[in-house]
């Protein structure tokens, strides 16, 4: 079978599994279990899989129709340009925090903001793109997960910002050093309870601790803003 025959025929099967984006997921599980970049892909599509190859790749698309998060299987998400490792202990990055953390970075710079603080890490994605967009940066990154900040770290090493950051174990503000900082930012869990079991499969394949946000979603909001007024 060859590479094309193989995303389209993995296409179809996370299309009728009602899989959102099933052309892209299908070709970049191809890119990620050949090493090759989408160029590749597209300009030698009709290269021959090795029957090892073929076996793996609709392993793993059997895995994605089931609702198994494409970054699961990858352990890969790209995020302001940068690329992190991602698990079943971390909410994936999502391309509308990046706007996120690009009003902070203007907002920063504007102010002249060095120290800052990140309220519920996760992947470390928001700390991390801070400290590489922010000059001499100084940033506090916390999670009540220990598994999420190890992920944190390791992301932090690989995108060569370890030094700008202090990662901590923390419950909100309970166990960080009571210390002034220039900004506080967080992305915390913000779904409604009740609403969680209606999510995609994929969604729900997420650590709950990173979803759940009370039964109005504004649970972690009221205790920021209390803890700041």
């Amino acid at each position: 079978m060859t590479i094309r025959e193989a995303i389209g025929k993995g296409s179809i099967k996370l299309k009728t599994k009602n899989i959102d984006s099933p052309k892209l997921k299908a070709r970049m599980l191809m890119q990620f279990m050949l090493g090759k970049t989408r160029q590749y892909i597209l300009v030698y599509d009709e290269e021959n899989l090795s029957k090892s190859q073929e076996e793996q790749y609709f392993k793993n698309i059997e895995k994605i129709a089931k609702g198994i998060p494409l970054q699961h299987i990858t352990h890969r998400q790209e995020f302001m340009k940068m690329n992190f490792y991602v698990n079943k202990d971390v909410l994936i990055p999502r391309q509308d925090t990046e706007t996120l953390v690009e009003e902070t970075i203007k907002i920063a710079k504007k102010i002249n903001a060095k120290k800052i603080l990140d309220l519920c890490t996760g992947s470390g994605a928001i700390a991390i793109s801070l400290a590489k967009y922010i000059e001499k940066s100084q940033i506090t990154a916390t999670d009540i997960s220990i598994p999420a900040l190890e992920i944190a770290k390791k992301n932090a090493k690989a995108n060569e910002v370890e030094n700008q950051i202090v990662f901590l174990e923390a419950d909100l503000f309970e166990g960080i050093p009571k210390e002034k900082y220039d900004m506080i930012v967080a992305n915390p869990p913000y779904i409604k309870k009740e609403i969680i079991k209606t999510l995609d499969e994929e969604v729900k394949q997420e650590p709950l601790i990173a979803l759940d946000g009370g039964w109005d979603g504004l649970d972690f909001y009221r205790k920021i803003i209390r803890y700041s007024l």
